[in-house]
């Protein structure tokens, strides 16, 4: 099908709003699944929002007619109930994308691996995950995999931990600031040296939408891994953070490290922090992702300078003052 219409499902979410902002953006008419709409169907910031659930087969189908890609980006809230929603609705994806012979975009993440594929992974590194929600992700593209050899095109686009104007569920958000707040304190996550992998949203949706673009020139089942930025000791992210506050004016943050031992006591109370705590080893290892498959195919990876995405992270977060963030890097270069 050669329609410009995408099917966005998660676009309330982090990753999900940014690929429907950005498609439409880049001239596409974008439909976006959201639960608990007060009408059949709205239209705003040029995406038509439709009621529906993406575990119901029969939403997903109706909502995906005469769509060309469907965006599965979407993910139980707050981590909870992976094994029993997971796999249902992406079972509902490709049976739309099979009805309408679209192609599937799927925002990837590193649990699919484990220690048999560090540091660097690539494309066709081993997926062997220690984790449950690792586990899941395998089936994940697993079933993608399978549908991709029965004429349902699949994209997979991985890359770091999320952060951005609107993250969503991450660990920037959730973990190093607290969205809302002025930045005085920054968690430190990771162990002391050791490097971490982030990607700026509008970067990997930007990702996305060019790999959608030339989706004609791509195998039936196309995974690409992003580079983002690399925090090689596990600071730069933070003194980025600090940096950014600093020439707003504000006092410069001070380090401390994430209270991991309160993880563990709230984990058997806390869904959310029993699921991040389950991510703690991609903190004590440095992981990396080579790019070069994604490169041979757009000739570039889309990259924000750390600082500019900081600060346009932090302001839609509402952690620092309205004002455009062109402006601010004006007087930056100013001073």
């Amino acid at each position: 099908m050669s329609s410009n219409t995408a099917l966005v499902l998660g676009a309330t979410g982090g990753i999900g709003g940014e690929v429907a902002r950005q498609l439409v953006n880049a001239g596409w008419k974008v439909r976006a699944l959201r639960r608990g709409g007060t009408q059949a169907s709205e239209q705003k910031g040029g995406i038509a929002w439709i009621t529906g659930d993406a575990m119901v087969r029969a939403d997903v189908l109706a909502a995906a007619q005469g769509c060309s890609v469907i965006v599965h980006a979407v993910n139980p809230p707050g981590y909870r109930n992976w094994g029993s929603l997971v796999l249902p609705m992406l079972d509902n994806t490709i049976a739309a994308a099979q009805a309408q012979g679209a192609t599937i975009v799927l925002p990837g993440t590193v649990y699919n691996f484990g220690p048999s594929a560090f540091p660097t992974l690539r494309e066709d590194s081993p997926q062997e995950p220690r984790t449950r929600k690792g586990a899941i992700r395998v089936q994940m593209e697993q079933r993608l995999e399978a549908a991709s050899r029965q004429g349902c095109q699949v994209i997979v686009v991985r890359a770091g931990d999320f952060f951005g104007p609107k993250p969503g569920n991450s660990w920037f958000s959730q973990g190093l600031v607290k969205p809302g707040q002025p930045v005085k304190a920054i968690a430190l996550p990771g162990a002391p040296g050791v490097g971490h992998q982030w990607s700026y949203l509008p970067d990997v949706a930007r990702t996305m939408v060019e790999l959608v673009q030339r989706r004609d020139t791509l195998e039936p089942f196309a995974a690409f891994h992003m580079r983002g930025h690399w925090d090689a000791d596990g600071t730069q992210m933070a003194e980025s953070i600090r940096r950014v506050v600093s020439n707003r004016g504000g006092a410069r943050p001070t380090l401390t490290p994430l209270p991991w031992w309160l993880f563990t006591l709230a984990a058997p109370f806390v869904v959310t922090l029993r699921e991040l705590r389950e991510m703690r080893y991609l903190w004590s290892t440095p992981v990396t992702m080579d790019n070069a498959k994604l490169l041979a195919t757009l000739g570039h990876e889309p990259h924000t300078p750390l600082d500019e995405a900081v600060e346009a992270a932090l302001v839609g977060m509402g952690c620092l003052p309205e004002q455009t963030v062109a402006a601010s890097r004006v007087v930056h270069s100013a001073q």
